[in-house]
């Protein structure tokens, strides 16, 4: 199995003490062996964590900085016989001024050493009375060991077998200053960026370093590594409490516990790959690279041939929804509010007397609604304004019609119902269709017919026909040309299927009264159909659209997958398995995923020509927004991976 680019890292905290470099050698190689048995490849210890960070006064001895360069060289021979990266801190003497530096090692080199930018001479801070910034260095060079080693904080990493590849390191106060090194680093094509750090525990301090980290990984593009010292720290004044952290453009993938004394280490797995499509997507990214020259050191990849390690990094089913309720509530909310606010400059600029709208019972057609209602109201006019038009056909049950009509009633909508079937059976007879056959014509006959009704009473009342469908629909092509296809405002085309359900729920249980409440769920529990075949001899359901193309919610899964992340098919299949776990079978999953990418690369035409809607996440199919793509392009490579998988 591949891993796919996936580069697993670690951040920990080993139990120390204070001045003696032979125990905390000791413990610092314990925990790198045990990196190695949870194949990690990249190792981000503490700041000083060799002397341990504070030493004070001592760190003028140099009994202490004699034996930090001894214990420096027994953890660099521990890494002799692998490839993983450490990163361990420690004080070095160079030409009669002190500098905090990390040690960057790998099989049994010292790779470089980087030496901290910021020195912190404020609060319970007092570096400067024993350590000088990297401007007072005066030397690249320093011979450790036999060795010489690059020095300096000039020292971007770069592996040697994949030119995409590097990290950067700073050292704990870098990145709490206005231009971090690492924002520089970054523009440097940095895609890992480490921090062995020695932040002390202040009431809430801990939630600021999470924003920090996480917010400093989200405007780098970058897989952020923050390793802290723990309560073996000497707590004359302070208490330091081991907090590590993990992020990755923004997603925290990792955090440790706090306030521990033994040796404690986090991991996750950074996907490389979906850094540099980001990086690449943002074609500002490097932009103003700071003026900056690094010597660029070249380092043996940390993975050998192809990894068979289970993934280490949260992977939701459903990507597009939030799992916290609370940022869910308030995801729903901003979505309503986007929508709302897209629909009623349109209406304003065009000034509509009327919203036409289409109403079969459905989630797509009731957010439409909702959202229509609610600018209508916000513009201060009454709902009345809103035209909705229920159009039963041939595969309509009675339980969706109650539902479209009852909602309609109950949000004060003008209701309008006309009966399609005999227009249909008119049309089936002027083409020479049979109505006994129910193939694709008889399907888009009934959904042009619906189109050309909200169409000409929206020209009869000086109104606009507002769209419905949705992104995923949108993604698969599951739409009818030139009938819901098309409209004049298309209000739900940058939400996915999965997202729907919960911004209609999230209505239901802020903003509608009890009566359209009750239909709004009844509406969320039934099948997504698009009603177009007859229903059972039991009036129930019987064209259920994931029955056909399979579940919207692995659909979506690979959407957003393919187009936020530039996945391969490979790849979401193997983050598809993953995230569903036992749910469905890898052939299952395989199935849909040639579905999907069949129908993504057939379909474009339709997303060539939608009509204006507003973009409302990350993942938008607008040909005059995220998507420019070929109508007739080919998707053969991909679909020889998926067979080839």
């Amino acid at each position: 199995m591949q891993n796919y680019g996936f580069a697993r890292v670690a951040a920990a905290s080993p139990e120390l003490r204070v001045a003696d470099c032979v125990f905390n050698a000791d413990q610092i190689i314990e925990v790198i062996h045990s990196a190695r048995t949870q194949e990690v490849e990249y190792l981000v210890l503490p700041e000083l964590c060799i002397t341990g960070y504070s030493c004070a006064d001592l760190f003028l001895q140099p009994t202490l900085l004699d034996a930090a360069l001894e214990a420096l060289l027994r953890i660099t021979a521990a890494t002799a016989e692998h490839r993983v990266i450490v990163i361990a801190g420690l004080p070095v003497s160079i030409k009669s001024r002190l500098f905090n530096c990390a040690a960057v090692l790998q099989q049994g080199r010292i790779l470089g050493l980087v030496v901290k930018t910021c020195i912190p001479g404020y609060s319970e801070f007092y570096e400067p009375r024993w350590f000088a910034g990297a401007e007072e260095l005066e030397v690249s060079e320093l011979r450790i060991g036999g060795a010489v080693v690059p020095v300096g904080n000039d020292l971007i990493f770069a592996c040697e077998s994949n030119g995409n590849l590097s990290f950067g390191v700073e050292i704990c106060e870098d990145l709490w200053v206005p231009v971090p090194p690492s924002s520089l680093l970054a523009q440097a094509g940095a895609t890992l960026l480490f921090n062995p750090s020695a932040s002390n525990e202040l009431v809430g301090k801990a939630d600021y370093r999470r924003q920090l980290v996480g917010s400093q990984s989200a405007s780098c593009v970058a897989g952020y590594v923050y390793a802290s010292c723990n309560t073996g720290e000497s707590t004359t004044d302070v208490v330091f409490g081991g907090h590590s952290l993990i992020a990755e453009n923004g997603q925290l993938l990792a955090e440790s516990e706090r306030f521990t004394h033994e040796s404690r280490m986090i991991t996750a797995d950074i996907d490389l790959p979906r850094l540099q499509y980001s990086r690449t997507v943002m074609g500002t990214f490097r932009a103003g690279k700071g003026g900056r020259n690094y010597r660029e050191l070249l380092y043996a990849s940390p993975v050998s041939g192809k990894s068979r390690r289970e993934l280490k990094r949260p992977v939701g089913v459903n990507p597009f929804v939030p799992g916290n309720p609370l940022q869910r509530d308030e995801r729903c909310r901003e979505i309503l509010s986007i929508q709302t606010s897209g629909l009623m400059k349109r209406i304003r600029h065009i000034g509509t007397k009327q919203a036409v709208i289409g109403i079969s019972g459905g989630l797509d057609s009731t957010l439409a609604l909702l959202v229509a209602v609610r600018a209508m109201e916000l513009l201060g006019r009454p709902a009345s304004d809103v035209l909705a038009v229920t159009m039963p056909g041939f595969g309509t049950t009675s339980r969706t019609y109650d539902n479209a009509v009852g909602l309609i009633k109950a949000l004060g909508a003008s209701l309008k119902v006309v009966d399609i079937k005999a227009a249909c059976l008119q049309h089936f007879e002027d083409i020479g269709h049979d109505k006994d056959v129910h193939d694709l014509t008889y399907e888009n006959v009934q959904a042009r017919e619906r189109t050309q009704i909200l169409m000409d009473l929206a020209n009869k009342n000086g109104g606009i026909v507002i769209g419905t469908g949705d992104l995923s629909e949108l993604a698969l092509g599951w739409c009818t040309y030139n009938g819901d296809h098309m409209s004049m405002y298309s209000v739900n085309s940058g939400i996915p299927k999965t997202l729907i359900q919960y911004v209609v729920a999230w209505y239901a249980d802020h903003e509608a009264d009890e009566t359209a409440g009750k239909f709004l769920y009844s509406i969320i529990e039934t099948g997504i159909s698009p009603e177009l075949l007859p229903p059972s001899a039991t009036g129930e359901i019987v064209q259920l659209t994931e029955n056909i193309l399979g579940p919207y919610i692995v659909h979506d899964f690979f959407l957003y997958y393919m187009l936020r992340t530039g996945a391969s098919p490979g790849k979401m299949l193997y983050l598809a398995e993953h995230a569903f776990g036992g749910a469905y079978p890898r052939e299952q999953l395989t199935a849909w995923l040639k579905v999907f990418v069949t129908r993504f690369f057939t379909q474009q035409f339709k997303r060539s020509c939608l009509p204006d809607g507003p973009k409302v996440g990350t993942v938008s199919l607008s040909p005059r927004g995220d998507w420019r793509m070929p109508s007739d392009a080919s998707a053969a490579l991909w679909l020889r991976e998926i067979e080839e998988l």
